[in-house]
This record gives structure tokens, sequence and C-alpha cells, in this order.
């Protein structure tokens, strides 16, 4: 009896679209950050759409920040940053781990890249988020060549051998941006998170010494409010930036939800898919993506 149920575990694993409760399996995300903020950034409301449903989801900082910050640094900073981003994680209901090189110096190594690879595998992801790698920032650009780079190789058997392969590989994703040259960002897929977008605001929060105090200071902004509820409209206010629905994300949002629904979308986070992983068909980003409505 025990090896029938073995056997059916296995089926139902690797041939299946339902587990042994005839529950659809957890959708399993990766998102993969330059700085401990930028997963929250730029997929935080995607973040909490799947963890609200079941699925399971991990940021991963490539860096430990311990540069971004005008009045302190080095591992005073790091530690800093490192518990502002578990606070981070809590809130969105994320696993969240940092790794441990300098910010500002990150390099697309082998070595880099097998760390990517093994992140990748361990958490046997289907969908794989990070930067484009044409971005203002040096360790956004080398977080993208790192993640594309081991787009096909998280599948290769002699690459890292002491790490199983996967078997498929996922779905690779970039983040949306607004640079426009070698090309600007497109948004083939557009998820409404109209519903969780002050719950997003409320996790960024917990990044201080950034949101509150880093970022403001490089734009010489002196209008941070001091009390914390004021902070978070003034965070919202801040921030919409990034989930305004322009005419292309709209076009996307009217191709995925249809126009009815996607009229009464007020933010929204936008993906474009990498060439380097797997071509997903219509149907695949519905299933990966649960929160986009079925035709």
């Amino acid at each position: 009896m025990k090896n029938l149920f073995y056997a059916l575990t296995l089926f139902l694993t690797f041939n299946g679209t339902n587990d042994v409760h005839g529950q659809a399996p957890k959708i399993r995300v990766l998102v993969i950050g330059a700085h401990p903020d930028d997963c929250d950034l730029n997929a935080g409301g995607l973040a909490l759409l799947y963890a609200a449903a079941g699925h399971a989801v991990k940021f991963v900082s490539m860096t430990n920040g311990d540069k971004g910050h005008q009045t302190m640094g080095g591992g005073e900073l790091a530690n800093r940053r490192l518990n502002e981003a578990k606070e981070a994680g809590r809130r969105f209901g994320v696993e969240y781990e940092v790794l441990d090189n300098h910010d500002g110096e990150l390099m697309p190594t082998l070595e880099n890249r097998l760390a990517v690879i093994r992140l990748i595998r361990e958490w046997k992801a289907d969908v794989v988020i990070a930067h484009r790698p044409n971005d203002y920032h040096p360790d956004h650009r080398y977080t993208g060549i790192l993640v594309q780079d081991a787009a096909y190789l998280v599948i290769v058997p002699n690459i890292l051998s002491r790490v199983p392969p996967l078997e498929n590989n996922p779905v690779f994703l970039y983040t949306r941006d607004n640079f426009q040259r070698p090309n600007p960002f497109r948004p083939d897929i557009v998820v409404d998170i109209s519903s969780v977008f002050f719950k997003k605001i409320d996790a960024i929060d917990a990044h201080v010494s950034q949101v509150y105090e880093w970022l403001p200071w490089t734009q010489h902004d002196k209008t941070v409010p001091t009390e914390p509820q004021e902070r978070k409209k003034w965070l919202a206010n801040k921030y919409i930036g990034r989930s305004r629905i322009n005419p292309a994300t709209k076009e996307s949002l009217d191709k995925w939800y249809g126009k009815e629904r996607a009229d009464k979308a007020t933010a929204a986070e936008a993906f474009e898919i990498c060439e380097y992983g797997k071509a997903p068909t219509e149907d695949d980003i519905r299933r990966l993506f649960p929160m986009i409505p079925t035709k």
C-alpha cells in the first residue's frame, strides 16, 4: 500500500496538475534583486497575492546593502538592512535571504553565477523574476546578467553537479523600469495589485533606512513626515508611480483581465518575459499567475 501511494505521489507530481489531495500544487516563485528592498519595490504586490493564495515566494538580495546610507555603513548598516529585510519578509509572508556581497561591488563572476543557479535549483522555482540588464545601477545590471546567465544552466546536470538540476526550465521575467536604451521595457504580463497596494506599502515601510532616510537624502527630499501613519501616506504617494497604469500597461491589463475589470484597476505590477528561459504559452501564464482570471 505504501509503495502504491508513493508511486501515485510521483505520478501526480511529475505528470498531473493536482496533488494527492486534489489541490493544485504550489507555485514556487523566486524574486532576485540587487539590494534588500528591490524585490519588495518591484514585485511586492505580486508576492502578496501569491502568498495569500498559499503559494511559495522567496526574495533574495544579491548584496547586503552596506553602502546605501548617508551617515552609516559597513557591518552596522548591513546588519540593520538584514533586519529590515526580515521584517519586510514577515509582512509580505515570504522568505527573505540576503547574500553577503558588498553593495556597489557586485560582479557577474562565475562564483556569483553558480550561487544564482544554486538558489534557483534549491527553491525549485517555477518563476524567476529579476532586474533587466539595462539599468542605472551596476548592481541591478549585473543581477540581471547573472540571472540571464543562469537561465539555461539550471537544467544542465554537469553544472554545479552537487545540486540536482531542475527538470523543467522556469519562466524568467524582468521587472518594470523606465529605461529606453538599448530597448524599452515591454509589459508582457501585468498584474492588478489594487487590492494589496497598501499592504505592499506597509511591508516596504519596514525598510526605514532606505525609504525614509537614504533615498530621500539622495533626492534632496526633506518632506518625510515623522509620525508613523503620516509616513505611510507619504510613502504611498511617493511610490504610486511604480505601480501607475500607463497606456502600455493598460493594454496588457485589458488582454489579461478583460477591459471591464482592467478599467477598475488603480495599481499594477508589470513583467517582461526573458527569452532565455521557458517560452510560456498564454495557458502557461494563466496557470502560473492564478490571480489573473481565466477566460
